[in-house]
């Protein structure tokens, strides 16, 4: 089998959840699987600088893991008018001759590149992952409102609210087009139902979506930390420094604990690319103000587990739905409980009481509740830790989509 994967950013680059997924599933299925292809990571200079004279280039010691540059993208209608570039890709696609074509987010590559896949490897399977929103929500795919409130879902009125100077006409014209341009997909997971329900409630088809879960490579679990007194004090956050990650909801609930004299310590891991001076700024001024907080920058993948080691709990403060956050599956790999929102994937992945606790969104107040909550109920985390369910591995779920891929290819041939 011959598969291209298609992907914003390369995880060496910028590591997501997306972009850690994708390529750790294409290793998974080419060294275990004998799967031939090529990962293609779609980036623009501000990632990395382009080669002159190439749109093309291989990164790292992978020859089958490549970068391309493709400019001018509009996020708004997930539009990619760079015809050059999209040249230079469908040459690549027709010398590959891909049996399975995997697109794991529709970023910087745009529509028009599902319509070009479907031109030059017409015999190929089309298959989508819906990691996020961004098919259904402008607003940085994450229904997600501009003040900072959870989204049902796209309504005319409320994207308008969203963005208010662009005409009514320009929602149901990016509505129209990308179910459009995704009609051509032969088959679209989704890592939660959650996810999948949403495009569903949008009028996306629910027989062409398959549930497929997110799965990570197996690990040794760090050790428990030693403690005095019985008191499980550490908490830590893994990934990236954002507002929609929810650092500053979690240094600000940090703070509140030391303000009523609730010991304990926090650490929080992860980079910080790409933020504007003004968020950083503000990230520095509320870290200063949690005493009982460290950042700590960002970490590789063989450090996770020393930084496990540390705490206690891992806290999910994200103030999105999130969709099937990689960070729930490691802390539960290495057998840490989670405190999170009690909404959206990271709800259906944390059982609230069972292997971890839900707290409010966007609610520093509600956070700092349940960290002095698992702080201070006797015999709690290890009631917790006691219901934790290991993760899908990778290699189980790169087994489903092996599945899926040849399912795909016996439909088309019969």
């Amino acid at each position: 089998m011959r598969l291209l994967v298609l992907c914003h950013n390369h995880p060496d680059l910028q590591a997501g959840g997306t972009e850690v997924v994708a390529r750790t599933l294409f290793r998974e299925l080419r060294d275990r699987h004998g799967v031939e292809g090529l990962f293609l990571a779609a980036v623009t200079a501000t990632h990395r600088e382009r080669r002159p004279g190439t749109l093309l280039q291989a990164i790292g010691q992978h020859p089958d893991e490549m970068l391309v540059w493709l400019g001018q993208f509009d996020r708004f209608f997930l539009s990619q008018p760079d015809t050059y570039g999209l040249a230079t890709l469908a040459g690549l696609v027709e010398d590959l001759d891909p049996d399975v074509i995997h697109v794991h987010h529709p970023l910087l590559f745009g529509v028009e590149t599902l319509d070009l896949l479907r031109r030059t490897a017409p015999r190929a399977r089309l298959i989508f992952t819906a990691h996020d929103f961004f098919p259904l929500c402008p607003q940085e795919g994450q229904l997600l409102t501009t003040d900072g409130r959870l989204c049902q879902g796209p309504t005319l009125d409320a994207c308008q609210r969203c963005f208010p100077s662009r005409p009514a006409a320009d929602f149901v014209l990016r509505s129209l087009a990308l179910r459009d341009a995704f009609r051509g997909v032969d088959l679209m997971l989704a890592p939660s139902a959650f996810a999948r329900d949403r495009y569903v409630a949008a009028g996306w088809p629910a027989e062409r979506f398959a549930l497929v879960p997110n799965g990570i490579a197996e690990a040794i679990p760090a050790p428990h930390r030693e403690i005095r007194h019985g008191r499980r004090d550490r908490f830590g956050f893994f990934g990236h420094i954002n507002r929609f990650k929810g650092s500053m909801v979690l240094l600000n609930a940090s703070r509140r604990l030391t303000e009523a004299g609730v010991e304990h310590r926090l650490t929080l891991n992860g980079g910080s690319a790409y933020q504007s001076d003004a968020f950083m700024d503000e990230f520095r001024a509320t870290l200063a103000a949690a005493p009982a907080a460290r950042y700590q920058g960002p970490y590789t993948p063989p450090e996770l587990a020393g930084l496990m080691g540390q705490i206690d709990w891992v806290v999910v403060p994200s103030i999105w739905w999130e969709n099937a956050p990689l960070v729930v599956l490691e802390a539960f790999r290495h057998r840490r409980p989670v405190i999170c929102g009690g909404v959206g994937g990271m709800a259906e992945l944390v059982r609230d009481g069972v292997d971890g606790l839900h707290a409010p969104v966007n609610d520093p107040l509600g956070v700092a509740r349940e960290m002095r909550r698992a702080i201070e109920t006797e015999g709690l985390w290890d009631t917790l830790v006691a219901g934790i369910r290991q993760p899908p591995s990778i290699a189980d779920v790169a087994r489903l989509h092996l599945q899926h891929y040849l399912g795909a290819l016996t439909e088309a041939a019969a």
